[in-house]
């Protein structure tokens, strides 16, 4: 398969589609993809949850227990088709939202249904 550079194109949102694609992943299919957002403190992560409730996202809010500083995590699901224009559209909506409430925009990821000799699945992350 020859990559596209107009669907596909070459920095990190494009290869993480591309390799999607390259696994076999049908991008044609609606996805849910996972938008995450962190915050060092709690208040401020709440603020944002009810910010995007209030945008009818579907959202959830968690401290990050593994991170090395005090984080709270907000991640938000969008199910769509993993189209790259469309995600480059979130992720600034979700970065000007991050930065308005103190936060900082911290990527996207979904699940992959890659399929190989053992049928396993896989998280791609970006």
């Amino acid at each position: 398969m020859t990559r596209d550079f107009k669907q596909f194109p070459d920095d990190e949102n494009g290869n993480v589609l591309w390799q999607m694609a390259e696994d076999g992943d049908d991008l044609t299919e609606a996805h849910e993809i996972e938008f995450s957002i962190a915050f060092q403190t709690q208040e401020q992560a709440e603020k944002c949850a009810l910010y995007l409730l209030k945008e009818e996202q579907k959202i959830s809010l968690f401290e990050d227990e593994e991170a090395d500083t005090v984080e709270w995590i907000i991640t938000i699901y969008v199910y769509m088709e993993p189209e790259y224009s469309d995600i480059v559209d979130l992720e600034e909506w979700f970065g000007s939202i991050a930065e308005q409430h103190g936060g900082e925009y911290d990527g996207w990821g979904c699940m992959a249904y890659v399929y190989d000799d053992e049928d396993l699945e896989g998280e791609i992350r970006s």
